[in-house]
């Protein structure tokens, strides 16, 4: 993980992503960090679907990821790799959550079969849960392999982005409570915490 110290006003970013594998909790820790930073959080699932698990043409979700990275304030959960260059050019920070891969194997299996026919907030209406695939479990078992060196390549290409990489579901705790203490320093009137990034 990468440290950066500041003053709240100046250290804490104002457009997130959060990138991951399936099942790592990138909607889950998206949402605890909007209720930290008090920003909005847009779920990528909810824009990209269509009632019925309909996919819209390139052109039109290009056009819609370029309008919603064009916002001032914001958390992205999500990953769309094809339209990531699209949108780390507009983030502030980029949380790669990166946790052992059995565990997003078993937090899709588990959220698909507890869930299931049921409308979850990050889909868009229409979109009831459903167990997970077999290409989707392919692809979350080869994340690590496949997807996550480009997506390492490309955010380390960006230094304008701080990057924070959890590994673990702890860290991720950790990052989060660490947040949100040094938040709760600076507005008790004790700064010198700062916030750590």
């Amino acid at each position: 993980m990468h440290g950066v110290h500041g003053q709240v006003s100046k250290a804490v970013p104002r457009r997130w992503l959060v990138l991951g594998a399936g099942g790592a909790g990138k909607t889950t820790l998206a949402v605890a960090l909007g209720q930290i930073l008090h920003l909005p959080i847009i779920h990528l699932d909810r824009e990209y679907w269509r009632p019925g698990w309909v996919e819209p043409s390139q052109d039109d979700w290009d056009r819609k990821v370029v309008e919603l990275a064009a916002g001032d304030r914001w958390i992205m959960d999500g990953n769309y790799s094809r339209t990531l260059h699209l949108r780390l050019p507009r983030a502030d920070a980029v949380i790669l959550l990166d946790p052992p891969t059995i565990v997003c194997l078993l937090g899709i299996i588990t959220r698909g079969w507890l869930q299931r026919r049921r409308m979850r907030p990050d889909l868009a209406h229409g979109c009831a849960e459903h167990p997970p695939d077999l290409q989707f479990l392919r692809y979350v078992a080869m994340y690590k392999w496949r997807s996550l060196p480009r997506v390492l390549q490309m955010v380390r290409a960006a230094p304008h982005a701080r990057m924070i990489h959890l590994r673990s579901r702890r860290e991720a705790r950790a990052f989060l409570a660490g947040l949100q203490n040094g938040i709760g320093a600076h507005a008790s009137g004790n700064p010198e915490h700062g916030v750590h990034l």
